[in-house]
């Protein structure tokens, strides 16, 4: 006998490749709060949880580079978001992605502080002599980068909730009308059977 299978596909291959509440349990790190972490409305797929699972696994995926599965099921805890697509939602900061997010972090945050025009007049002589030209650059890079990571941070992950609310209210309409539709075409049979 197969599977039962769930109404979306989404749902479906979340579960095929995220570990179980089971496995999770199993998990030293999580053991100390695994009694809240793998409480079953944390797994729901709701109106409210998904998109609140969205957001929170977009901003934790560009907060930090590294560990951010775990900062998004933390931070799901509290504000009760669907942690598998909190978690899944991370990768989108990945190895094979993040030189390409550092690029945009670095060009958002440039854009935003606009440093060229904030350097002070001591500071420019300073740059100007050349003594410390490489190490200031360095410091303004990283710096210019991290703020541009914690600015896509907010902004993808506001953007994240919107869409993926969007999206949820269409499968929503959709799954409706496609009941309505069944639901009529069985009445119309009923009454042509009459």
């Amino acid at each position: 006998m197969s599977a039962k299978r769930n109404k979306t596909w989404a749902a479906d291959t979340i579960r095929k490749y995220m570990p179980s509440r089971e496995e999770m349990s199993r998990n030293k790190y999580l053991a100390p709060i695994a009694h809240r972490f793998l409480s079953p409305e944390l797994w729901r797929f709701t109106r409210r949880s998904v998109p609140r699972g969205v957001a929170l696994g977009l901003f934790a995926g560009f907060i930090i580079p590294f560990g951010q599965i775990f900062l998004a099921a933390f931070l799901a805890l509290p504000a009760r978001a669907n942690v598998p697509i909190a978690a899944m939602v991370t990768f989108v900061t990945n190895p094979f992605t993040f030189p390409f997010w550092i690029v945009v972090a670095n060009q958002v945050g440039e854009t935003t502080l606009n440093i060229d025009q904030a350097v002070g007049g001591i500071a420019n002589e300073e740059l100007q002599s050349g003594r410390l030209t490489w190490l200031v650059d360095l410091f303004e890079m990283a710096g210019v980068t991290a703020f541009g990571f914690l600015v896509l941070a907010i902004v993808t992950s506001a953007v994240g909730y919107l869409v993926a609310g969007g999206v949820w209210r269409v499968i929503v309409a959709r799954k409706r009308a496609k009941r309505l539709a069944s639901m009529e075409a069985r009445l119309d049979q009923r009454l042509n059977a009459n």
